[in-house]
């Protein structure tokens, strides 16, 4: 449990550097971590950001078509895609439309 626990603190550091109105994958936020095949984790991760000591911004996390996977862990039945409306995505049946330029790579804008 010790190495999940240092592995999701790892993706909460990811998460709380993507910045308001951009968005980034599961996928993503594990490749930059090394774990190409740990998208399943990094949502796992995300599942329990809430309990997590800082504020995580979770709402900015999606899977790779730019569906809100994860919109049934947030308080209310919109508020992952009112987060995320406010922040200038686009969305139509649970799918960010503009995904393309809302699209932020860790592996580009952190390196490594």
């Amino acid at each position: 449990m010790v190495r999940n626990k240092d592995f999701f603190q790892r993706v909460y550091d990811v998460v709380k550097s993507v910045p308001g109105g951009r968005v980034t994958t599961y996928g993503a936020i594990a490749r930059y971590l090394g774990s190409p095949g740990a998208a399943r984790m990094v949502g796992w991760a995300m599942n329990q950001s809430s309990t997590f000591s800082e504020y995580v911004p979770a709402h900015r996390v999606v899977n790779r078509t730019g569906l809100l996977t994860g919109k049934h862990h947030f308080e209310g039945s919109s508020l992952m895609q009112e987060l995320l409306e406010n922040e200038g995505a686009i969305i139509r049946e649970n799918r960010i439309m503009n995904m393309e330029d809302m699209y932020w790579d860790p592996m580009e804008e952190l390196g490594l």
